[in-house]
């Protein structure tokens, strides 16, 4: 990594998800300072007053590490989402009891910076690998962390996509199977079935006694039927959500990260060929699908350049 002189403008990048927070100080080249990132626990366990500690401690910290002479320009916050981008307020999926939090003013109290900019993860992702990473050069594409959830941003001809409430791209929640309840049903959609926990989940129904992604990884690499068939699974419904997509805008390129998408290096593969078999245009298997470039600085970097790349979004 390299160091960033003291005087370069730099920005604060808050990630909150549904696993952890963090922060760090990116600056201009889509880098992150060293000695300036945090880490703090979320999880769908914490109480509200906890995953708000956590993200007020990880802002601080991050703050205070500021090099002698730096300027702080302002604050980028991706958030797992629904966000609520006017009011900026977030109620992620994956943390129940931080529904509706004012997520935007917890960080302009914690970093004394104001107006924070706030948007959902996915699309910081995407501006990550589209600013410094995997999807340089494309003008209509898809940046996807596959992990405890399932999220995306998409970019349409150079252009980052918001939408009318700031949660455009949340590709996690599109709708793959019919619902066979009344009411929503997250099971039927393609976080539903391919996020991480959800893999681990329907693995163990099979009868596999593993508990976590690094350990169905680990049974994969030693050929365990179950583990295998698990991680096609994932792989299926990915190749299907991105085809779906792809049914709508033509993408050009798909980026994926997350710590889901590094179980194996055959996911993207098994994704490519999900995407051939079934797709309903002859069209939809010419687009890239490709790792982040970025691996698991994108989020980070992404919230940074809400600040830096101001002139990408919506």
């Amino acid at each position: 990594m390299t160091t960033t002189a003291p005087d370069r403008p730099l920005a604060l990048a808050v990630d909150v998800g549904g696993t952890k927070a963090e922060a760090a100080l990116v600056d201009a080249d889509a880098r992150l300072v060293p000695g300036t990132r945090f880490r703090a626990p979320t999880g769908s366990g914490s109480s509200r007053e906890q995953i708000a500690d956590a993200v007020s401690h990880v802002v601080r910290e991050a703050t205070a590490a500021l090099p002698t002479g730096a300027q702080l320009l302002g604050a980028g916050i991706g958030s797992a989402g629904p966000i609520d981008a006017e009011r900026g307020t977030v109620s992620p999926l994956n943390l129940a009891t931080f529904q509706r939090y004012p997520l935007r003013d917890l960080v302009a109290e914690a970093s004394g910076l104001p107006d924070p900019v706030l948007r959902l993860d996915g699309l910081c992702i995407l501006l990550a690998e589209h600013w410094a990473g995997a999807l340089q050069g494309y003008r209509t594409a898809m940046g996807m962390i596959v992990s405890t959830g399932i999220g995306g941003g998409l970019l349409v001809e150079g252009r980052l996509v918001g939408g009318r409430t700031g949660n455009a791209g949340h590709v996690g929640q599109i709708q793959l199977h019919t619902h066979e309840s009344e009411g929503r049903d997250h099971s039927v959609t393609l976080e539903g079935i391919a996020a991480g926990p959800r893999i681990v989940a329907w693995a163990n129904a099979q009868g596999w006694e593993g508990s976590s992604g690094e350990e169905l990884a680990e049974s994969y690499r030693n050929g365990h039927p179950l583990a295998r068939a698990a991680v096609e699974r994932s792989a299926n419904a990915i190749g299907e959500g991105i085809a779906s997509v792809c049914a709508l805008l033509d993408l050009e390129a798909v980026a994926i990260g997350g710590g889901f998408s590094r179980v194996t290096p055959d996911l993207f593969d098994l994704i490519r060929a999900r995407i051939t078999a079934m797709a309903p245009l002859d069209t939809i298997p010419g687009v890239t699908v490709l790792p982040s470039a970025l691996s698991d600085e994108g989020p980070l970097i992404g919230a940074g350049g809400l600040v830096h790349r101001a002139d990408l979004l919506p």
